[in-house]
């Protein structure tokens, strides 16, 4: 027959085998022969460690999935069809523009060119991308590369960044081509215009990439795709520009507005990267207005940025709960 418990003595009954075993005796000391105050920093560093490990593997993983994209598309021949498009168009460019010597001469066929690529760079990427996903489900690629022990956002991440390199290469090489032809012609101090006009074309056509990648991401069929990428062109190459004209020309809109509207599109947002550089030969109508928003180089390149991240991160999101 026991005698009556100490209360203390029930409430410690109460505690788990792990706790007991870790909990100090009255020295201070624990059972595995550690001090009650003592701090944990081994255990930090394994975690350390891990997490590095974790972050190099997926990196390791984007990559490999990233040089797959590249070389599928080089075997589709789709990099040197897009750089034989931009080769013959900006020649006929640099041959219908003029020759006009001088800065103002070389101005002029930038800002040519900067229209030429408005309409063509983002159909590019959009026809590169509407099937990125879509595309590779249909083909029971997506299905196998999913079976692996691999991250569906990586496998996102890595196909924008293969098919990046693709687009990238072939606006480089294909406009570089006219880039040549406009320093022949107009001298070395052309090349800081062209310069500027190459890398908002490839910032421009990155961020419909990312567009065309989301589409391909949330609709369930190829054709469905397709019909979507037309739309977005349509958009915010043709319809968004004139909507804003409009109502810029009816209203006395303030020049938060007009930001807005450039920064809602990247083709705008390219064509005042560009053109605000040219001065008078960044033309009239609209563009001009554009121009003379008083934005600067700074916050449109972040709207860019922000036009090619958003995108694959949402994209990256859906594919999660996509079903194959």
């Amino acid at each position: 027959m026991t005698g009556p418990v100490d209360p203390d003595e029930r409430a410690s009954d109460r505690r788990t085998p792990d706790e007991r075993e870790s909990a100090p005796d009255e020295t201070g000391t624990r059972p595995d022969g550690g001090h009650a105050g003592a701090t944990v920093e081994a255990s930090t560093t394994p975690v350390t460690a891990a997490n590095a490990a974790a972050v190099r593997g997926s990196v390791r993983r984007v990559l490999t999935v990233a040089v797959t994209e590249y070389r599928l598309a080089v075997r589709s021949r789709w990099a040197l069809a897009l750089t034989g498009l931009f080769v013959v168009f900006g020649a006929m460019i640099l041959t219908f523009s003029g020759s006009a010597l001088g800065p103002d001469g070389a101005g002029r066929v930038v800002a040519s060119l900067t229209s030429l690529a408005a309409y063509l760079v983002p159909l590019a990427a959009l026809a590169l991308g509407y099937d990125a996903v879509v595309g590779r489900e249909d083909e029971g690629w997506l299905a196998v590369t999913f079976s692996l022990p691999v991250r569906r956002s990586e496998v996102v991440v890595g196909t924008y960044l293969g098919r990046l390199a693709v687009l990238a290469g072939a606006t480089v090489l294909g406009f570089g081509f006219s880039g040549v032809l406009i320093v022949r012609e107009f001298g070395i101090g052309a090349w800081s215009a062209f310069l500027g006009f190459l890398l908002g074309a490839v910032a421009v056509g990155s961020a419909f990439l990312a567009v065309a990648l989301l589409l391909s991401t949330v609709v369930r069929e190829k054709t469905h795709a397709l019909g979507a990428a037309l739309l977005v062109w349509v958009w915010f190459v043709l319809i968004h520009d004139l909507l804003a004209l409009g109502l810029v020309a009816a209203f006395e809109l303030p020049d938060i507005a007009l930001t807005a509207f450039v920064l809602s599109n990247p083709v705008s947002a390219f064509r005042v990267l560009v053109l605000s550089g040219l001065g008078a030969a960044a033309g009239g109508g609209f563009t001009a207005l554009l121009v003379d928003s008083g934005l600067s180089t700074a916050s449109i390149t972040f709207a860019l940025i922000a036009w090619c991240l958003v995108p694959v991160a949402v994209a990256a999101r859906f594919v999660r709960r996509r079903r194959l």
